[in-house]
This record gives C-alpha cells, sequence and structure tokens, in this order.
C-alpha cells in the first residue's frame, strides 16, 4: 500500500467538510439578504441638514444658514415623526433640531450670523442730558439724568441722577431717554 500524499490527506478534509461549510452558508445567507434589505437604523444627515434649511431659508455655510453641514458621523435614532426645528435662545444664532418619536434626542446647530461691519452710531455721549425711566410691572417712573458713558440704542451705559448719586446701569432705548426694567 502506497503511503498516503498531503495532497490527498488536504483533499479528504475538504470532503469531509463540504457538507458542514455548505450547511453553514445556507443558515447565515438569509441573514445577509434580510440585512441587506432592511431599512436603516439611523437618520440620515443630510434630512437634517434640509430641515435646517427650510427652517432658515438658506443652505448650509451661507449667511442666515447652518454654519455647516451635519456632521456625517452622527448615530441619530430614525424619526417616526418630522423632525421639529426651533430658534435657540434670543439671538437666533443656534437652531435646535429634535426628535419627538419613539426614540426622541436633539441637537443644536450654529446659525452663521450676518458681520456687523458697521458700527451703530452713538446717539448718547458723555455729559448728556437724558430722561432715565425705571419701568416694573405696571408702572413707568421718570427722571432726569446725565450719561456717564456714550452709547448707541440697545447700549447700556451709567447715568447718574445728580452730582453726589451712584452712577446706575441703563439701556438706551432712544436719543434722550434711558431706561432700568425691574422685570
Amino acid at each position: 500500500m502506497a503511503p498516503i500524499t498531503s495532497l490527498q490527506k488536504t483533499r479528504a478534509v475538504r470532503r469531509k467538510y463540504a457538507g458542514y461549510f455548505a450547511a453553514a452558508v445556507m443558515l447565515v445567507a438569509p441573514n445577509w439578504v434580510s440585512t441587506a434589505h432592511a431599512q436603516p437604523r439611523f437618520i440620515d444627515p443630510v434630512q437634517i441638514d434640509r430641515s435646517v434649511e427650510n427652517f432658515t431659508g438658506q443652505p448650509a455655510g451661507s449667511i442666515g444658514g447652518a454654519r455647516s453641514p451635519a456632521d456625517p458621523r452622527l448615530r441619530l435614532a430614525l424619526c417616526g415623526n418630522p423632525l421639529n426645528v426651533t430658534w435657540h435662545g434670543n439671538l437666533k444664532n443656534t437652531v435646535r433640531v429634535a426628535c419627538e418619536g419613539r426614540s426622541p434626542w436633539h441637537i443644536f446647530m450654529a446659525v452663521r450670523a450676518a458681520p456687523k461691519s458697521v458700527k451703530a452710531a452713538k446717539i448718547i455721549q458723555r455729559g448728556d442730558s437724558v430722561t432715565i425711566a425705571v419701568e416694573g410691572r405696571g408702572f413707568t417712573v421718570r427722571r432726569p439724568g446725565e450719561a456717564q458713558q456714550a452709547g448707541a440704542i440697545g447700549d447700556w451705559i451709567a447715568v447718574k441722577t445728580s452730582r453726589k448719586a451712584k452712577p446706575v446701569n441703563a439701556k438706551i432705548v432712544r436719543p434722550g431717554l434711558v431706561v432700568i426694567p425691574l422685570s
């Protein structure tokens, strides 16, 4: 009897395990097929970008739109409802994108603001006479005063009611009028 060569051993092992390999492929193949056609589990970041663009009216990267597109590495759960996009804060420089579905989530996206190339004109100068209005719920008290700083509409400046009084901060509303809100 001739000795068995390594090639013969290899062929014998292949024949022996060929049936097992075929059975394993048959068991695993349905899983490959079902995952290939399965619904995605995560929301596409492009959908977030479209929602922000529809809300702001500007595409990502342009003035008034998102500073940059949503990160493509985001893995946020699919949302069965339309995305809820709102302003976050009073400055309107950030939007909140939220999913109110089964797996709720939210993210914040920065909005690119217009450059402030023109400085507002200073309508009150240091030493100007101003009316200081203290406003509360249901009342307003007015008193003459003097500006201790220059400023434009919307600026907060120091004002005094008399030479001996301590300065207080008030917001410029219009020329000659500053307001101290109490509420």
